[in-house]
């Protein structure tokens, strides 16, 4: 992409470099004379934020690595030890668990650009892939960070996760058991994750390197989605780009700020900040924002499928959301790039957008919260009043019998009168019944907008009416409802729909708009 060197030493310390490790002409090659196209927007220089971001957490993560214990009695006090009593370890600590938001910020934009602008089509395909590889090895790195300060959240999120592991098939509680270094979360889980949560970033940035390495090779994708075909088309990446990306990171660095110094834990969970306590589940486990759309998928499934189990089904789905990325410049038929002459594309990936944010909300919800429902919960009561009360017992020859016992006691009593019955099994062959013979029948109907109101009022009418009978009969009826389960799964179908429906036959029956011929003339003609 770049052609032949451009690079020429100016002392006799470059000139000798030179010829020994040519160190300088490959920066100058990559980020001064790099021909970059005239016509990249703000969007592109998200990839500068997530160098910078890289940068960051790898040194901050070096030094709190000096301070922090991985041991399940000291992790959680030396965290709070380095906030408190560590010259500016506040800071860094501050910068390092904010640095983890900011990069997935960055990083979620830089993909949703890459959708939008078809940078995973050829010649980029390894491009693309590589950028997903490195996306899951953050997702692995921010999963394993969030568990280091061993608080309730992270103790019961490295249970919840390990756990979900075993769910796979054949060799799944094997890895489980491998992760957790035992079979339960103890000691060795905090070794095994302190170590790969260090090691990790390191193999991020190597993965970085071959994907700028790729990037170079292919050349950079632009908001027409044409190749560049001149001089014409090109600026030098300094300092044309340079000065784009410097303000821009600017910004970002201005953002960042604003929650290291004045929010630095609106980002987290309160339950993280309590140590870790194996024997108190907290009400909800969540894990950090940037994970919740694919525990919104995880959750998504509360249901078999067949053979498939819904633990099962819930573990294959979340991988599978991070898996469909890897094919997708397969999946995509269409032979222009842009969705910028993709009218129709175009609203389908606004929509895409949105289920990705309504994905995050879920996963930070109550799995049985209520949406909508078509009725309020409600339930028949009925008592007898002024009756006399019987009991007996009940005997069956054996277990197997004991049903038709019980069915012919309860038909006795009411051959005798009995308005109601209720059966209490004792023992695998006995039991009482219980029964009211005469008096009057008593019927009420409450409701409630939930299943705890509802309670509540079934509640305050036995203890209106208890003091006249001896027990109660309660149907309850749930209404037709909604919840953030049922929205999960309508919102994971359209994720897949998305990539695996919506985009190959798009790309067969779409029309686009025409594209340009070279990027040249939209710029110098002004055109967005």
């Amino acid at each position: 992409m770049s052609g032949p060197s451009t690079y020429e030493p100016k002392s006799g310390i470059t000139r000798w470099l030179d010829r020994r490790l040519p160190i300088l002409r490959l920066a100058h090659d990559s980020f001064v004379a790099y021909p970059t196209p005239r016509n990249l927007n703000y969007w592109w220089t998200f990839g500068a934020m997530l160098s910078l971001c890289l940068i960051v957490q790898i040194v901050t993560g070096i030094v709190l690595a000096m301070h922090y214990v991985p041991h399940i009695d000291h992790a959680f006090a030396s965290v709070q030890r380095l906030e408190r009593d560590v010259p500016f370890g506040w800071l860094i600590q501050n910068i390092h668990a904010v640095g983890a938001s900011m990069f997935f910020l960055a990083v979620y934009i830089h993909m949703f650009r890459g959708l939008y602008y078809g940078s995973y089509k050829a010649p980029r395909e390894l491009l693309w892939i590589l950028g997903c590889v490195i996306y899951l090895l953050m997702v692995a790195t921010g999963f394993l960070g969030y568990t280091l300060p061993w608080g309730q959240m992270s103790f019961w999120g490295a249970t919840v996760i390990t756990n979900l592991l075993g769910a796979l098939p054949l060799i799944g509680e094997s890895i489980k058991n491998w992760l957790s270094g035992g079979f339960s979360i103890d000691q060795p889980t905090i070794n095994r994750f302190f170590s790969l949560h260090y090691l990790l970033p390191f193999v991020i940035a190597g993965v970085v390197g071959l994907h700028v390495w790729a990037l170079h090779e292919a050349g950079q994708n632009n908001p027409v989605g044409i190749e560049v075909k001149s001089k014409a088309d090109t600026v030098p990446f300094t300092p044309h780009a340079t000065i784009k990306d410097l303000f821009a990171t600017t910004l970002f660095v201005i953002l960042f700020a604003v929650f290291v110094f004045y929010m630095p834990d609106s980002l987290g969970h309160a339950d993280n900040f309590i140590p870790a306590n194996p024997l108190q589940t907290p009400p909800e486990i969540v894990p950090e924002w940037y994970l919740l759309p694919f525990y919104a998928i995880l959750r998504a499934f509360d249901f078999n499928i067949g053979p498939i189990d819904s633990k099962l089904a819930g573990v294959l789905a979340m991988f599978a959301s991070i898996g469909v990325m890897f094919l997708l410049p397969w999946l995509d038929t269409s032979r222009v790039r842009s969705m910028r002459y993709r009218p129709i594309a175009r609203q389908f990936f606004v929509i895409f957008a949105v289920v990705c944010f309504a994905l995050g909300w879920c996963g930070g919800q109550n799995p049985g919260r209520i949406l909508f429902k078509v009725a309020p919960f409600s339930a028949t009561m009925n008592w007898v009043t002024g009756g006399q009360v019987t009991e007996r017992s009940i005997r069956a020859t054996s277990e197997s019998e004991w049903q038709q016992a019980a069915d012919a006691a309860v038909a006795e009593l009411r051959s005798q009168g009995a308005g109601m019955t209720a059966v209490t099994r004792e023992g695998a062959t006995s039991g009482r019944i219980t029964g009211v013979i005469g008096g009057n029948q008593q019927t009420r109907v409450v409701s409630g907008d939930t299943s705890e109101l509802l309670e509540e009022h079934i509640t305050e009418v036995k203890q209106e009416v208890g003091p006249a009978t001896p027990f109660f009969a309660v149907e309850r009826s749930s209404p037709a409802r909604f919840t953030v389960t049922n929205f999960s799964l309508l919102l994971t179908f359209y994720y897949f729909l998305f990539f695996l429906v919506i985009l190959p036959v798009l790309g067969l029956r779409e029309r686009p708009e025409r594209v340009p011929d070279t990027i040249a003339k939209p710029v110098t003609q002004g055109a967005s």
